[in-house]
């Protein structure tokens, strides 16, 4: 494809201002449906080996970064780049979970096929699928709890189940990046803890993981940095340093409530020990 002389100097402006080692980049992204922009002019560097929560008000757009990041919605304009180069190149360095209200759980395959889908870039399409990926699938259903389960249709499972099992599909997925969408929404407290353990361990891994959330008590607990976004970035960096009262209220705008209930958790982790 040719490319304009408009569109070089962007280009070569987009590989100066973002490091090709970061995980994900994102380069003047805009994001529009109908013409009506979704997200606007996102200029952002995930940093290496930490888990980050992005946050904001519903309708913030943060699921459309996701799917931006993905290629499963179209970008009005901008550059997202994976470990220096378009996602495209980049999909087998790339996990994801998606929401669970995205899912069709009525389709006709067991928790282990699941995960076995995650995996087709590595065995191959339209190859047999050997037993070392079969063992290598339970492995990944083991480590969410759910290796006893792995015969069970999908529709079959608990709210919970059923996303430790995209959980599962991500991690056969042996990606250097993660993109989760609402990984927590519906879940129970022991999924939820279960998850926080993977997250630590991919962490411990070196491994990247951008998780779309929305409980605010949690945030300080589970999170080394934060993206807080309302169409635009408002600001981005480490947990203890941008996630404060002035920020949130810069993100969310009027809803004090929401603010209010967090704020005596805030403030103790504000003034410190």
């Amino acid at each position: 494809m040719i490319q304009s002389p408009s569109e070089v100097p962007a280009a070569r402006d987009a590989a100066a201002e973002h490091p090709a080692s970061a995980p994900l980049s994102i380069h003047d992204m805009t994001v529009a449906y109908h013409r009506k922009p979704v997200l606007w002019d996102i200029d952002y560097d995930a940093p290496a080996g930490k888990l980050v929560a992005i946050i904001g008000p519903n309708g913030a757009g943060k699921s459309t970064l996701i799917n931006a990041v993905l290629n499963l919605v179209p970008k009005a304009s901008g550059e997202v780049r994976i470990f220096g180069k378009p996602y495209t190149r980049q999909r087998g360095r790339v996990g994801y979970v998606p929401q669970r209200e995205s899912v069709d759980w009525d389709f006709p395959v067991n928790a282990l096929d699941v995960v076995l889908m995650g995996m087709y870039r590595r065995i191959g399409w339209f190859r047999r699928i050997t037993r070392r990926y079969r063992l290598l699938a339970m492995e990944a259903l083991d480590r969410v709890g759910m290796a006893d389960y792995a015969k069970r249709q999908i529709s079959q499972l608990s709210g919970g189940q059923q996303q430790r099992v995209f959980l599962a599909r991500a991690l056969a997925q042996d990606a250097d990046l993660y993109l989760m969408d609402e990984p927590f929404a519906g879940v129970d407290a022991a999924t939820e803890r279960a998850i926080v353990e993977i997250l630590r361990d991919l962490r411990s891994r070196g491994k990247t993981t951008l998780v779309v959330h929305h409980d605010l008590q949690t945030v300080n607990d589970y999170f080394d940095h934060v993206v807080l976004l309302n169409m635009r970035l408002i600001v981005s960096g480490p947990t203890d340093e941008v996630f404060t009262r002035e920020n949130l209220r810069k993100t969310y705008g009027g809803k004090l409530a929401l603010l209010d209930q967090v704020g005596h958790k805030m403030t103790l982790h504000e003034s410190g020990p």
